[in-house]
């Protein structure tokens, strides 16, 4: 009652008539949503539809891959028709065939897709999860990856979670219906309709205390007419605690047997029937379990025992005794010798103290689900394991131990909680180094640089770590902290520490540097953030020469190419800095560790727009800004922001101009390559916008007075763009002061891209005299094509100066070719500016031909470029994690819009293929 809009929703969505195709139904405890998916997942049987169910549990929020095993059950039988490596990784997951070292997390996913694409050939599927919010963290990640891609499938998702917004990690592209309090009206009517219809002061008072909540008037009406008006709780408690308190007074009411059996079945939540009752002592009739059937409890079937509501297994739980809790939990435990990690978390419920023997179960449950990808159960796991630890010594390592897995998983919050713990229980420097090294970084995400480097240094001064390479370590931490802020005072240090570096000690804790080359990549890599002009020498000493054999992908090489990516990136090596980071990201980003990587992920995003992949950069900002948002990444939010700001304004997008709110979510103060971005940002919006007064104001910013760099790095690879805002406003004396400083900042030998940038800028604002000189240095050297805007404008800047001394004939080619750079990249302002430079140079322009590609999704895009290069659509499924059909769906769907009928013809539409 009183849900009749969302019920037709979600049938339209069921029946598969128009969109959306995902929904999450989201709400306080009580309000409808399990019953709403009732409806639903009735309404989809009567029609034939196979559904496929899950409920998430709390008590299996902690353990890898429960809820997927929940959800996968009904068709898990199918796997046997999988590929051998996707059923391998499946099977290993649910622990139904033993880890074979390292599992491979994408596998996982893929085979998760593959088969429930599979399964939704021969019929039609629906996918009905409820409370979500208390998936496994594991769980929700594959989900999260199957889901985005199941629309094409045309297997519809319904969704359902506690609360105002949807659970973290939940896809943003899922449509969201809160359900709210009842109409006083509906209300009313509900109340009606129940079997026992209180009247007078019960009546009036349970509406009141109700107040909207279905749940509450059902359960509230059932205590009324079983027990009178007095059963009615008051006083003003909270709502959740008045029906706590219903549900204690119904198990009251239980025989003892029935009572016995609910506990156990509340403690276990979803272990299957025949282990609850073995646990508990009973026998095979299942007749003791009909009065808690009778009484809305619980539901037995399938063997399974399911409850009818949290809050019935919450209330069955709590009003036990403890004593009688913990003699449950030693039961189930002993019931579930099979299963060595649910048995862990009983021992562990079991435990009121310290108990090394239940600490080292958790310990080695831990490692089991690190070894399948489960970051955050390893974390969970390790932090129990250390609260169940009898001597400080191992309570603090294994707190270390869950720390480094945290951050690992990217929770920064998390991390800076474990971190608290174990500085209060050690003065190890060793340990409390390991802590601080993922504290400083967690800090550093959140946008506090000056207080991570406060925790780094007290790390490493005056009394540092004996570990030669925690000491490193720290370091290297350092390094990115000193990228972030660009305070002098942060990179000061680095020099100093990095002398004092023993890279040849490799200390067992640190499988990330266990290889030389690994160790050897990282100092190069925190030298360069150091010194960036000394990265391109660095480089050439950690470069691997060509044809060399590429080692297994471990911890130590996905250390050691994150690095290499990092030295390039300095170097101004686009093609290196991408090829490096594209191996290691997806990598990591399958196995829930990109917090290892976050320092990168803006590295890489920039490169991809310098060097004109702006399809893709799309795509990996949107990639990048879901990691942000759920780990909540602050200076990553904004910088992510920042970047996609600047490529709206290069594509001539109206409101381009970074969000007010952008300005003020960090300390731009002590985050100098954030304060770098959002600058760099404004001021290219400002020029697309015809603002050239407020564009060098913006890139005026990114120096000081005496054209010192506001960021020591980022701010010099603007400086052509504040010489083209100078030369529009009058203002070139300025910028050749700034340009002056540059110089003396890149040092004698800068990089090839520093080389052509300040040419440019010094043919915009140097002496007139020398100006065709500098522009011919900024626009010959083949290199410079790697970066095809700055190379595209510096064409423009300079057939400009030629067209107006009167030279249109020389002016003419360099117009033509920076229109077709610009129409190619889809630079939409800068485009119709050579356009109209070339009709003022005689040159009758036709206009250009619009991109048949730009009508296409970034993803679309991509797998049209994948078909022409000749690969198949598995191939293309497998490298994109997508289900064959729904790339022939996308490749079908794309032909009329590009204008070709065949995959032959694709290759046309390419000119770097």
């Amino acid at each position: 009652m009183g849900r009749q809009a969302e019920i037709a929703c979600l049938l339209q969505i069921v029946e598969g008539s128009g969109e959306p195709r995902m929904l999450i139904l989201l709400g306080e405890a009580g309000t409808g949503k399990s019953r709403l998916l009732a409806v639903a997942v009735d309404h989809a049987r009567d029609g034939g539809a196979l559904v496929l169910a899950c409920q998430g549990t709390e008590a299996e929020s902690r353990q890898s891959f429960a809820s997927l095993h929940q959800l996968l059950l009904p068709v898990l039988h199918e796997a046997a028709t999988l590929a051998d490596h996707l059923r391998k990784a499946l099977e290993t997951a649910f622990g139904i065939a033993p880890a074979q070292g390292p599992s491979d997390p994408t596998l996982l996913r893929v085979a998760v897709l593959t088969l429930l694409t599979e399964v939704s050939r021969r019929q039609r599927v629906l996918l009905a999860i409820d409370d979500v919010q208390h998936f496994d963290r594991d769980s929700l990640e594959v989900l999260s990856f199957v889901i985005r891609r199941l629309t094409a499938a045309d297997v519809p998702v319904l969704l359902a979670a506690r609360g105002q917004t949807p659970p973290e990690g939940v896809p943003e592209a899922v449509s969201a219906v809160l359900l709210g309090p009842l109409s006083e009206r509906a209300a009313a009517e509900l109340v009606d309709a129940q079997p026992h219809v209180p009247t007078g002061r019960t009546r009036i008072e349970l509406l009141r205390q109700a107040d909207g909540n279905p749940l509450a008037i059902i359960e509230l009406c059932r205590a009324a007419g079983t027990g009178g008006a007095g059963v009615l709780p008051g006083g003003g408690l909270p709502q959740t605690e008045r029906i706590h308190q219903l549900y204690a007074a119904r198990l009251r009411g239980l025989p003892e047997t029935t009572r016995r059996l609910v506990l156990y079945a509340a403690a276990s939540q979803y272990e299957d029937l025949a282990t609850i009752m073995s646990a508990a002592g009973a026998g095979p009739d299942l007749s003791a379990w009909a009065p808690a059937e009778e009484a809305g409890l619980v539901t037995v079937a399938d063997g399974q025992v399911v409850f009818r509501h949290p809050l019935a297994r919450a209330g069955s739980y709590h009003t036990a005794p403890a004593y009688l809790r913990q003699q449950v939990h030693r039961d189930l435990a002993a019931a579930l010798t099979a299963d060595p990690a649910r048995r862990a978390w009983h021992l562990a419920a079991a435990c009121i103290g310290q108990d090394e023997s239940v600490a080292a179960a958790l310990e080695d449950t831990a490692e089991l689900a690190e070894r399948r990808g489960g970051f955050f159960a390893a974390a969970e796991a390790l932090q129990r394991s250390a609260e169940c630890s009898p001597t400080t010594a191992d309570r603090a390592r294994r707190y270390a131990k869950a720390l480094r897995a945290a951050q690992n998983a990217g929770d920064p919050s998390w991390v800076g909680d474990l971190y608290g713990k174990i500085t209060a229980l050690t003065e190890d420097r060793d340990l409390l180094g390991m802590a601080a090294n993922a504290a400083g970084m967690a800090l550093s995400l959140f946008g506090q640089q000056r207080e991570g480097f406060q925790v780094l240094m007290s790390a490493l001064e005056p009394n540092p770590p004996r570990d030669a390479m925690t000491r490193f370590a720290l370091t290297s931490v350092l390094g990115a902290v000193a990228f972030q802020s660009g305070l002098p005072e942060v990179r000061h240090p680095l020099a100093a520490l990095l002398k004092e570096v023993e890279v040849g000690k490799h200390g067992s804790d640190y499988a990330q540097l266990k290889t030389t080359d690994a160790t050897d990549a990282v100092l190069a890599v925190t030298g360069a953030a150091a010194e960036p002009t000394g990265a391109p020498e660095l480089l050439r000493g950690i470069r691997r020469r060509q044809g060399s054999p590429e080692p297994s992908l471990d911890v130590a090489e996905m250390t050691r190419l994150l690095a290499v990516g990092g030295v390039a990136f300095y170097a101004d090596e686009s093609d290196l800095c991408l090829e490096s980071f594209r191996r290691v990201h997806p990598v990591l980003n399958a196995y829930g560790a990109m917090g290892s990587a976050a320092p990168t992920l803006m590295p890489m995003a920039a490169t991809l727009i310098d060097a004109g992949r702006w399809v893709e950069a799309d795509q990996y900002l949107e990639q990048a800004a879901a990691l942000a948002a759920v780990h909540k990444w602050r200076h990553l939010q904004i910088d992510i922001e920042a970047l996609r700001a600047t490529l709206r304004a290069l594509r001539g997008e109206p409101g381009s101009m970074p969000a007010d709110q952008a300005w003020t979510a960090v300390a731009l103060e002590e985050n100098r390559a954030t304060h770098a971005r959002l600058l760099r940002a404004a001021g290219t919006s400002a020029m697309a916008a015809g603002d050239f007064d407020a564009a060098f104001r913006h890139f005026r910013s990114l120096f000081g007075e005496d054209g010192t760099a506001l960021h020591y790095f980022l701010s010099l690879r603007s400086v052509a763009d504040l010489a083209a805002a100078a030369q529009r406003t009058g203002r070139q004396e300025e910028a050749a002061h700034v340009l002056d400083a540059v110089r003396a900042a890149t040092g004698e030998r800068p990089t090839i891209r520093m080389t052509l940038l300040m040419h440019h800028a010094a043919a915009l604002t140097g002496d007139p005299k020398d100006t065709e000189h500098h522009f011919r240095l900024a626009t010959v050297n083949p290199v410079g094509d790697q970066w095809p805007l700055a190379r595209g404008q510096a064409r423009l800047h300079y057939a400009q100066w030629l067209r107006r001394r009167r030279r249109p004939l020389d002016a003419r080619p360099l117009l033509a070719t920076a229109l077709e750079t610009f129409t190619r990249l889809g630079a939409s302002g800068l485009a119709e500016e050579a356009r109209a430079e070339l009709r003022a140079s005689g040159v009758a322009a036709a206009p250009a031909q619009a991109d048949p590609l730009a009508e296409l999704t970034a993803q679309q895009r991509q797998i049209v470029r994948m078909a022409a290069r000749g690969l198949r659509n598995r191939e293309i499924a497998e490298q994109l994690m997508l289900s064959p059909r729904t790339v022939s769906t996308h490749l079908y769907n794309v032909y009329p819009k590009l204008g070709v009928s065949s995959r032959n013809q694709l290759r046309d539409l390419f000119d770097d293929l």
